[in-house]
């Protein structure tokens, strides 16, 4: 579904990426792990067209967006919960979700999504009404994957999901992470907590530097000693 082909991703004069190369098949959860300033977010924002990669490609079933504006790839099938939720905080919960559907007509396909979402985080229906900016973390991070899920996406990149949540609440939001793949969205996960992330993930990536260093099953990443010494604290 997503294949990312030796990407090189700049910020000024600073090359942040340096050659990443990934994969993601339909129906997969896969994991990028890698400590702060690895190129995790750089990685995600450039599939998602808020960077454009000066080399290399980013191709979505079969069709080259290294090019294209954020806009255009969530009309393609992706879309991005971002690093910090960055929610809309002075709008309803409700009308963050419209924000999610803007790309998208008919009235009734788009009604069922809000049920489906409503379904997956009753939380929200509940806080329907309230201001995005006053719900808890963990309710701001359900209200941001609620409204990239209003988008219908057929690939969703999540940017640290588990930042700054409670650890109960971190379960919470893998759990929500494994229903959404269950009900057919593939995911790219990017996270710093490697155990949970390879937890739920079929295959997994670990970013140094801007480089990919290691690739594999998911299961086999936690038990590579390499892995647990440098990314679980064994």
């Amino acid at each position: 579904m997503l294949k990312v082909d030796n990407i090189h991703t700049y910020y000024g004069n600073i090359h942040a990426l340096k050659g990443v190369s990934l994969e993601v098949n339909a129906g997969e959860i896969v994991t990028l792990v890698g400590s702060n300033g690895a190129g995790k977010t750089t990685t995600v924002k450039t599939i998602a067209g808020l960077l454009t990669a000066a080399e290399g490609g980013v191709f979505f079933n079969g069709e080259d967006i290294t090019e294209l504006a954020a806009d255009k790839t969530v009309r393609k099938g992706i879309a991005l919960v971002p690093e910090g939720r960055q929610i809309f905080p002075f709008m309803t919960v409700q009308e963050n979700l419209d924000m999610g559907a803007y790309s998208r007509t008919g009235d009734a396909d788009i009604k069922y999504s809000y049920q489906e979402v409503f379904t997956l985080f009753p939380k929200l229906w509940e806080r329907r009404k309230q201001q995005a900016g006053t719900l808890s973390g963990g309710e701001q991070q359900m209200l941001a994957m609620g409204r990239a899920l209003m988008a219908k996406p057929k690939l969703l990149l999540l940017d640290e999901p588990s930042l700054g949540l409670a650890p109960i609440l971190v379960e919470t939001i893998f759990t929500l992470i494994q229903e959404i793949n269950r009900q057919g969205t593939s995911v790219l996960l990017i996270e710093q907590n490697a155990r949970m992330a390879l937890l739920i993930a079929h295959r997994g990536y670990i970013l140094e530097t801007g480089k990919i260093v290691l690739a594999d099953q998911a299961d086999k990443l936690l038990n590579s000693d390499e892995v647990r010494k440098a990314y679980l604290g064994e």
